[in-house]
């Protein structure tokens, strides 16, 4: 897939930099004081990208699960990433990010047992704020259901 990815954090361009080693094109959003991206950021951003030759792209919200799920940015799959680390209740307190997301990918699972992360009690914990939900269990250091992963990706750029 022709993939790119935008970057929104208070500070820094840490992200971005990582993520440009695999490649694909990346973008820093820097918002300063501002918890969220918003639709006007996006523009600007992507002013000078020729979107038609992507297939996918990634939108990272600045990375916390409160402020940017009121914001719609226009994105046709909304994800919520919750790491094992961050402990089963996750969507109990942040119900809104998890309502307003298709999707709910655990990370790090090959941390799972080292912090005692309980993947029943997460899965209904998610279920109560969103019944029905599709959530995916993956690592990216140990590759764990990666391919899974990006096979739903690829789905999603199919039947665009």
């Amino acid at each position: 897939m022709r993939a790119a990815a935008l970057v929104g954090d208070l500070a820094t361009d840490n992200d971005a930099a990582r993520l440009a080693r695999s490649g694909a094109p990346v973008k820093q959003i820097v918002t300063g004081t501002i918890c969220h991206l918003d639709a006007s950021m996006l523009r600007n951003a992507l002013e000078d990208w020729k979107l038609e030759d992507l297939d996918i792209l990634f939108i990272e919200n600045v990375g916390n699960l409160v402020c940017p799920a009121s914001y719609d940015l226009g994105e046709r799959v909304r994800t919520i990433l919750m790491s094992v680390t961050e402990g089963e209740d996750k969507p109990r307190k942040y119900p809104t990010i998890f309502n307003s997301a298709d999707i709910a990918i655990i990370t790090k699972a090959d941390l799972a047992a080292a912090v005692e992360f309980d993947l029943k009690a997460a899965r209904e914990s998610i279920e109560v704020v969103r019944p029905g939900m599709d959530i995916r269990l993956v690592s990216a250091k140990s590759g764990e259901r990666m391919e899974e992963l990006a096979d739903w990706f690829q789905q999603l750029t199919v039947s665009a």
